[in-house]
């Protein structure tokens, strides 16, 4: 199977892990441009530019519409448990569109301004737990 990994570029480092751990259990991983090229470890990161410098509209969709499912890497940020940020919930509502399976790494944050529409994605809970992506084969 092949999952296209969502989430937001500050999560670089556990993105990387959990894509790891996915490739040895035999998945093949699609990762977010910004992730590959580690643009957050660069001392002149710049969020907004490294949105252009990855044609992130164009590429990440693409990544989306190939992959078999969509992994939502979803961990805390600015104090916000299990963040899900603008980009990842565009991802999110693509996914859907292409008809693919959606899975959050964590569960699903509260967040009032998207909650009820994260909910309406029909998005399944790993609850940290990898190994649960085989019972959805």
């Amino acid at each position: 199977m092949k999952i296209c990994i969502c989430g937001s570029l500050s999560f670089t480092d556990e993105i990387l892990r959990v894509a790891g751990n996915l490739e040895e259990m035999g998945y093949e991983v699609l990762l977010p441009a910004g992730v590959e090229r580690g643009l957050i470890k660069r001392e002149d990161f710049d969020p907004v530019q490294a949105k252009f410098e990855t044609d992130t509209i164009h590429n990440h969709p693409e990544k989306i519409r190939a992959a078999d499912a969509v992994l939502m890497c979803n961990f805390t940020k600015n104090g916000i448990q299990n963040y899900i940020g603008a980009n990842s919930f565009c991802e999110l509502y693509l996914a859907r569109y292409f008809d693919k399976p959606v899975f959050a790494l964590n569960s699903l944050p509260e967040q009032p301004y998207i909650h009820d529409e994260i909910m309406a994605f029909g998005i399944k809970v790993l609850d940290g737990d990898l190994d649960r992506l085989k019972e959805e084969e």
